[in-house]
């Protein structure tokens, strides 16, 4: 029998072989850890060279500590032995260890490191990933509105699967707590547009039509635009990190396990709080511009306030408000799917709760931009049909 034994800063492991016949048995005892990962795999490779078995048979039964990185390169021992028509095998495993192969991927040890590119054939190949990245994330945003609009669907069938206090929860979250900050931007914007008018409009005389700008920009524009990015900030990060960190926890794996449809107990709640109240928020912010305007309005433009209120309730329409809240619930339907969405995205960890929780904000207000865009031009050519009819 042979003693070979490893001192590393944590307490020493010793493999002990022995031979009977063709198969070698190794005991192993003590820690196995990344910090005494070359010099157990050294020994073991060395001794396995030398004698040349037709099987190896790993024995834990005195392991007192394993990592996932000792528990890899047993795996590999394996891989490699039976490459080599070598039968491999490991008895006496502890609960623990057996918890921590459980989690080792064998198809790790395929993968090899990506060679750094340069020049223009790198650049090229950056930009092919940064295409494919972008049209796998799409595809994945749009098989999740899939899964949302089942689970509506769903939820219409069965009114009593919503659970009624959670999405209390989240609308008080969303809305009651967003009614600060959002009343703070509209107010201040009411005043940057106003006051910025009325440098402009004095050079013409047209300091009457400062109420029409500030009222129509912020009904039309900014109101639903500025609530739904303070809410994709607010709302739609704490979403993603939220559901992030209950996959991190296996608390999502627990909900399938025991026959809920993640989707529909964690993602349905968020998203219908949401729809409901950022247009109440929109409106919210729409009046609070208005009477920010209005301080600038009576106090600089020697305007009175019955003057004001009268120019400002003219440059809107019913259209005007409604369309502005159809907008707004569009926005933060996009907004609270997107930030649950990359929320079940999360895989490894602490990191990924970060990545993916500041991939949900950008992402958001990228997709506000885009359905803004398209909103404009929808509405551009109802006006010009409206007009011709």
């Amino acid at each position: 029998m042979t003693s070979l034994t490893g001192k590393q800063d944590r307490p020493g492991f010793t493999v002990s072989f022995r031979e009977e016949g063709t198969t070698l048995f190794a005991q192993l005892a003590g820690e196995f850890s990344l910090q005494n990962l070359s010099a157990f795999t050294g020994q073991i490779r060395e001794r396995i060279s030398a004698a040349r078995p037709g099987a190896v048979i790993f024995d834990f039964s005195r392991v007192t500590y394993l990592d996932s990185a000792a528990a890899l390169a047993f795996v590999n021992f394996r891989r490699t032995l039976s490459a080599g028509k070598v039968h491999c095998q490991e008895i006496n495993i502890s609960d623990d260890a057996k918890g921590i192969f459980s989690v080792i991927r064998e198809e790790a040890l395929d993968r090899t490191a990506l060679a750094p590119d340069g020049g223009q054939g790198g650049f090229i190949q950056q930009i092919g990933q940064a295409s494919l990245t972008i049209a796998r994330d799409f595809f994945h945003f749009v098989t999740f509105l899939g899964d949302i609009i089942t689970a509506f669907a769903y939820t219409l069938r069965h009114p009593t699967s919503l659970r009624g206090k959670d999405l209390l929860f989240y609308v008080k979250r969303a809305g009651v707590d967003g009614l600060p900050i959002v009343g703070l931007i509209g107010l201040l914007m009411g005043l940057i547009m106003a006051f910025m008018a009325y440098l402009q409009f004095k050079q013409f005389g047209a300091n009457i039509y400062v109420p029409s700008l500030v009222s129509f920009a912020m009904v039309k524009e900014l109101g639903p635009l500025m609530t739904a990015i303070l809410v994709a900030g607010r709302s739609g990060s704490a979403y993603a990190a939220e559901i992030g960190t209950m996959v991190v926890n296996e608390e999502v794996d627990a909900l399938r396990i025991m026959g809920f449809d993640p989707v529909r107990f964690l993602a349905v709640p968020k998203v219908l709080a949401t729809v409901i109240v950022v247009p109440i928020l929109t409106v919210y912010a729409d009046v609070s511009g208005v009477i920010g305007g209005m301080i600038i309005g009576v106090t600089s433009l020697d305007l009175s306030l019955n003057s004001y209120v009268t120019q400002s309730i003219k440059a809107i329409s019913v259209f005007d408000v409604v369309t502005s809240m159809i907008k707004a619930a569009v926005f933060a339907g996009l907004v609270s799917a997107v930030g649950c969405q990359r929320g079940f995205m999360v895989r490894a960890g602490a990191q990924d709760v970060g990545k993916f929780t500041t991939s949900a904000v950008v992402t958001a207000i990228f997709m506000i931009v885009v359905a803004d865009s398209i909103f404009a031009i929808m509405l551009y050519y109802v006006r010009r049909y409206d007009s011709f009819s």
